[in-house]
């Protein structure tokens, strides 16, 4: 067994146990926030649908997640992704570097910048936990909800204030054998250890401010 479908395995409990537990926290969230919103959409051909929220009170971002259709019994890492210089937008065709119409994590970065926030299900949560492949979602049901309330730099919250924050959800099956490997599209650029298909992104959206 690979160290992902061990973190499947571990996960697949844990992570239905941490967003029940944290679900409460987005109901405490005073509507004095700023609130943004954004509907998934899917890279990499992947399929992936459903809806980002994320509710910013001084340097507190409580997020709500609700995500179908991913690779299921697999870790699916999730940033929320910042970068002054980017365009604060999901990664186009025109983003894939060498044309091989697959988008990589890199590919992305231009259109949505660097990991700020890592959406984990306990534990650290700055960009050091960007492949904390152990401590994010599973999807028992090729689904999975995610709320959680973190603590993040000046920077970042009025980065999501203002409507520039992305969030991007990874893991690709390629080559539709339902699990992370090699064959699909060979070593991760983030981590030769790690197949590509774990960390290239499957579906993003930019966290819009809500009238």
């Amino acid at each position: 067994m690979n160290i992902l479908m061990k973190a499947a395995a571990t996960l697949s409990t844990a992570a239905l146990i941490g967003t029940g537990v944290a679900g409460s926290a987005n109901a405490m969230v005073a509507r004095d926030g700023t609130e943004t919103f954004g509907r998934i959409i899917a890279l990499n051909n992947s399929g992936v649908q459903g809806s980002a929220e994320a509710i910013v009170q001084g340097r507190r971002v409580t997020f709500d997640v609700d995500t179908r259709k991913v690779l299921r019994n697999m870790p699916h890492a999730q940033h929320i992704h910042f970068g002054a210089k980017a365009r604060h937008e999901c990664p186009e065709a025109f983003d894939d570097k060498n044309g091989d119409n697959q988008l990589t994590t890199t590919d992305g970065n231009a259109a949505y910048g660097p990991i700020r926030i890592s959406m984990t299900t306990k534990g650290d949560t700055s960009p050091k936990s960007g492949l904390a492949v152990t401590r994010f979602p599973t999807a028992p049901r090729g689904s999975f909800t995610y709320n959680r309330t973190v603590r993040t730099s000046k920077g970042v919250a009025a980065a999501i204030r203002r409507g520039e924050g992305v969030y991007v959800v990874h893991g690709v099956d390629y080559n539709g054998n339902g699990k992370y490997d090699f064959k699909g599209n060979g070593k991760s650029e983030l981590d030769p250890k790690l197949p590509s298909e774990a960390t290239d992104p499957a579906g993003c959206t930019v966290l819009r401010v809500q009238r």
